[in-house]
């Protein structure tokens, strides 16, 4: 069996070695209880570890940078959004809910450009094929009209619904930056945000778009009011909080406006695309009713 004396804690000379050799090398001095609680210190070298930490958060922070708006890195990120976030934003412009911010709920975490240029992509083809289509169900029972596609609609359309998705985000977003304080600033609303909120509100008027195919001329309009209605609310939703500590004369004028262009954009796609669209079938039908009705007149004439 091993003596008590054996058991003692022995000083090494290996280790006075080691140090003498290399003098600048880290050491962790811990002191007695009794010596650090009088004292109230406890010195630790850590030298080495701080500098890797560094390197570290430096490496992590370079990831996270993106590159100038002339390359690629920088567009990519308007468009890291997968389906399920693409659908959960879709589901609340179809569904606003009072007292539920669009932008915080859905989209501040990553606010993207996918979904509302793909969103105003399919508008711009669903209101011009329906317009088609529709002049050619109303006038299919007319044997004097003849169809002809009208492809420069597509070119209304998109020019239409990109500029005012685009250019009414640019102007509300300008004018809220405008007239909040420097406090509120902080808070507020970005560009990127507003052209997200506008984009994944006109969602609602592509199946809007598709319905108005059915000749019914009463049912066209109410289709087209509770598309606003549902569509503008998610507007209304969202930008009054950031307009309601303004004067009311304010508020209430901008609030106005923005709701007055939604349903512009709205009325004006209904009269264009699916009213002036029967109405160039009619004319078309009298132009070529009227050669035959000189037709017969002149061989009556001649008959006579």
């Amino acid at each position: 069996m091993a003596s008590p004396d054996d058991l003692k804690f022995q000083e090494f000379e290996e280790a006075t070695d080691l140090l003498s050799s290399n003098p600048g090398a880290s050491t962790l001095s811990l002191s007695s209880p009794s010596a650090a609680a009088s004292s109230g210190e406890v010195k630790v070298d850590l030298s080495d570890d701080e500098e890797n930490q560094q390197e570290g958060s430096e490496l992590l922070g370079g990831e996270k940078q993106t590159g100038g708006f002339w390359t690629f890195e920088y567009y990519q990120s308007f468009f890291n959004v997968d389906t399920l976030q693409v659908l959960d934003r879709i589901k609340g412009s179809v569904m606003p809910l009072p007292g539920r911010n669009f932008v915080k709920h859905h989209i501040r975490s990553n606010p993207d450009l996918y979904g509302p240029f793909w969103i105003c992509a399919t508008l711009v083809f669903s209101v011009a094929i329906s317009g088609n289509l529709y002049t050619f169900l109303s006038n299919m029972g007319n044997t004097n009209y003849h169809y002809r596609p009208e492809f420069h609609r597509v070119s209304i359309a998109a020019v239409v619904v990109f500029l005012y998705a685009w250019l009414v985000p640019l102007g509300v977003w300008g004018f809220l930056t405008w007239r909040q304080s420097v406090e509120r600033q902080i808070s507020g609303y970005t560009f990127l945000e507003t052209v997200c909120v506008y984009g994944y509100s006109l969602f609602l008027y592509i199946p809007t778009s598709i319905l108005c195919t059915i000749p019914y001329y009463w049912l066209q309009w109410l289709l087209i009011i509770i598309a606003m209605v549902i569509s503008g609310s998610v507007l209304v939703l969202t930008f009054w909080p950031a307009v309601r500590d303004d004067t009311k004369l304010t508020a209430f004028a901008t609030m106005a406006v923005i709701v007055s262009l939604h349903a512009l954009l709205a009325v004006g796609c209904m009269l264009y695309f699916f009213q002036t669209a029967t109405d160039k079938g009619s004319s078309h039908s009298g132009q070529q009713i009227t050669p035959a009705s000189n037709h017969t007149a002149l061989t009556v004439g001649k008959h006579q």
